[in-house]
């Protein structure tokens, strides 16, 4: 796909978004749409090509680690990407007004949620205010990782992720309906924060997406 297609498959988003990773990886990025031009050419309306749901966390900002810019990505941030009905109507308001065709979930290693809901069931200890609600809403990812024998640090993230995908679309209809259309992928990635690559670990409705993308 070219920067000029005005309707980007979910294929086409995908590998729009992971070509803008890999130079930003590897030192090359473009910085592309962050001038005076896009600027004017976005100001009346948007039409990102991906809408991105990813961790709250400092280290992790969309488009600088996808080398993209102004109007390319519709970005919702909550710790450790827990859902609630604020980020589903977002998500929602991206696919379905926006016509978004790529919705990705990104984590990544060393996540502050993911480290507090495994210590809170070690040691039985929950923190307070709004956070302990955070954490509870991580909780089932460990257990479930753990459950199956999954016990390092990045088999419970790559848990956590493919459980907020799933968690999306089956609370959304919206979401659900849009990718059994065709007209939207919903993808989980896991960002490593050492080299800044992000791996491809769930898609749903896009078979195609995974072999593609290795």
């Amino acid at each position: 796909m070219t920067e000029k297609t005005l309707t980007p498959t979910p294929r086409d988003a995908f590998d729009l978004l992971m070509s803008g990773n890999q130079r930003f990886v590897s030192g090359a990025s473009e910085h592309p749409n962050q001038d005076a031009a896009r600027r004017t050419e976005t100001a009346p309306s948007q039409k990102p090509f991906a809408v991105l749901f990813g961790c709250s966390d400092s280290r992790l900002a969309a488009e600088i680690i996808f080398d993209r810019g102004l109007g390319d990505l519709f970005v919702v941030r909550t710790a450790g990407h827990v859902a609630g009905t604020e980020v589903l109507g977002s998500l929602e308001f991206g696919v379905a007004v926006l016509n978004a065709p790529l919705v990705v979930v990104l984590g990544h290693d060393s996540c502050g949620a993911v480290a507090a809901a495994c210590s809170a069931l070690e040691n039985g200890k929950m923190p307070g205010g709004f956070v302990r609600d955070v954490v509870e809403r991580v909780t089932p990812s460990v257990l479930t990782a753990r459950a199956a024998g999954r016990e390092s640090a990045e088999e419970i993230l790559a848990e956590h992720i493919e459980h907020t995908v799933d968690l999306l679309l089956e609370r959304s209809r919206v979401l659900a309906d849009a990718v059994a259309a065709g007209r939207t992928a919903v993808v989980g990635l896991s960002y490593r924060l050492a080299d800044g690559s992000a791996q491809l670990v769930a898609a749903r409705g896009l078979d195609a997406l995974v072999p593609a993308a290795s």
